[in-house]
């Protein structure tokens, strides 16, 4: 035993008076002990949660915010009017008294609290939209009770934000932005709020979910976190534990009104560039590309040639926009965008909305089998241009030649005169329409109906019947599982992938 500590302190000898037999000894000995010396101290730790979150919520709470808003509101119709009695009568006098004590105002002053927080010590002041929204009179009360009346720079329903100005007397507390992006689900946060002129409240948690969709609007990328988030907080801010703006709290999930641990925050990566517009130019000038786009199903993926479901499957472009400029077609799979990927559909919208008006920047989309990049100088969203359009169409069924395709689970025919005013279609209409559709068929599945017309098939334009029986054969000899069809449909052009039966 003697010996072998007598050994193991040699092994720790300084270096240069080492045997030479003794170096790869010494480096297997180190090893091993630094080895055993991480296994007892355990796995590395994270963050811990702090002892307590005072000293960060003292140096915030001055820059959180009391919303007060006033509007006015006419007067219910059918307020109760005088009765008519004969003159003179007594009740005349009385009923007159009371009436005029007790008739409504033909307006009245209604009142909204929330929260918001100053990011500028000038007194620029972020909060929701729907905190201020149809207001008259805005308020802000600070957190040492001052109330300075406010002006709205600007606001932004699609992501419910609003930036507002007072003119205070002396500089504010203001806090700063963070960095979004790096949360993770698990990290702590702490949500402030100034509900009902209460003073500042103080709520702590964890990220429980980063990109939630909650169908608010078409920017949908919420945090989600279990820090209380009430009624009145709305407008308020979420911070990380360096004390900055990570979110900005939104919405909660309740069935009786009040927190069960499920609140949705706007993340601060979307909120800073739309509070940098709503300052600069009063509203929102966000990104356009002209195209109308789908989700990819895994039947559409399979049908492209591509590995997995992902990216957004261009429907239709719009002439004269970005999209066609930069050469993007239907059927393209858009996998990334300004260098972003685009993991599904709905984060396209988004992506492009952020990105400079103007900017040229690479498209990766999938086309014909493989990837290709192109380039596209993004336009400007205008509001006709956000509104989508819809076509209509009566079903009307049973035109005399059909072909039956038993494996798609359909009957079509030949976009002709009377086809065209059986279905009401358009003159120039192109393609074959669907006149039955089989319950059990796979076309059932995809709630194809009858009126629907085929623009395409497996990425081929077809003009009769037997063409769409045509690619689909070849697609089932090639082994494929589901065909793409390009659909003119009540609800607009789109792309289906059905899956081809066996017949």
């Amino acid at each position: 035993m003697r010996v072998r500590l007598q050994e193991q302190r040699q092994l720790f000898a300084p270096a240069h008076i080492l045997r030479e037999g003794q170096w790869r000894q010494a480096a297997l000995y180190l090893l091993s002990t630094v080895v055993l010396l991480g296994l007892l101290a355990g796995p590395a730790a994270g963050r811990s949660a702090p002892e307590s979150f005072a000293d960060l919520a003292q140096k915030l709470l001055p820059a959180v915010v009391n919303i007060s808003t006033t509007s006015m509101a006419k007067a219910q119709e059918g307020a109760p009017q005088l009765p008519q009695f004969p003159p003179g009568s007594p009740f005349e006098d009385f009923f007159r008294e009371y009436f005029d004590k007790n008739r409504p105002q033909e307006q009245r002053r209604a009142t909204s609290l929330g929260s918001g927080f100053i990011i500028d010590r000038a007194g620029i002041i972020v909060t929701n939209n729907h905190v201020i929204q149809d207001a008259d009179e805005i308020t802000v009360i600070l957190h040492d009770n001052t109330s300075l009346k406010a002006k709205l720079l600007g606001r932004d329903p699609k992501t419910d934000l609003a930036v507002l100005q007072v003119k205070p007397e002396k500089k504010l507390s203001a806090v700063p932005f963070g960095n979004s992006d790096q949360l993770r689900v698990g990290d702590w946060v702490m949500a402030i709020g100034n509900p009902f002129g209460l003073g500042g409240t103080v709520t702590a948690g964890i990220v429980s979910a980063r990109g939630r969709n909650i169908n608010s609007g078409p920017y949908d990328d919420y945090i989600q976190t279990d820090a209380s988030i009430n009624r009145g907080n709305s407008g308020g801010p979420l911070f990380n534990m360096d004390g900055e703006v990570v979110g900005i709290n939104t919405a909660i999930f309740s069935p009786t009104g009040g927190s069960i641990g499920i609140g949705f925050s706007i993340p601060a990566s979307t909120a800073v560039s739309v509070i940098d517009q709503l300052r600069n130019f009063g509203r929102t000038r966000r990104g356009w590309l002209g195209v109308r786009i789908q989700q990819v199903t895994d039947e559409i993926a399979e049908s492209l040639g591509l590995k997995k479901a992902q990216g957004a499957l261009v429907a239709e472009v719009t002439k004269g926009s970005p999209a066609e400029d930069g050469n993007l077609k239907a059927r393209d799979i858009i996998l990334s965008f300004n260098n972003q990927s685009v993991v599904e559909m709905r984060n396209l919208p988004r992506i492009v909305a952020g990105t400079e008006i103007g900017k040229k920047v690479p498209v990766v989309v999938w086309r014909d089998g493989k990837r290709l990049t192109t380039r596209v100088s993004v336009g400007e969203l205008q509001e006709e241009q956000a509104a989508a359009t819809k076509k209509t169409k009566n079903n009307i069924i049973n035109p005399t030649k059909e072909l039956e395709i038993t494996s798609l689970g359909v009957k079509l025919a030949t976009i002709n005169a009377k086809t065209r005013a059986r279905f009401k279609l358009k003159n120039s209409a192109k393609g074959v329409v669907i006149t039955a559709v089989s319950p059990a068929g796979a076309a059932a599945e995809q709630r194809l109906k009858p009126g629907d017309v085929i623009l395409e098939v497996g990425q081929t334009e077809i003009g009769t019947p037997s063409e769409v029986n045509e690619k689909v054969e070849e697609a089932r000899k090639a082994g494929r599982k589901s065909i793409l069809l390009l659909l003119d449909r009540q609800n607009g052009i789109g792309f289906v992938a059905i899956r081809i039966n066996k017949s």
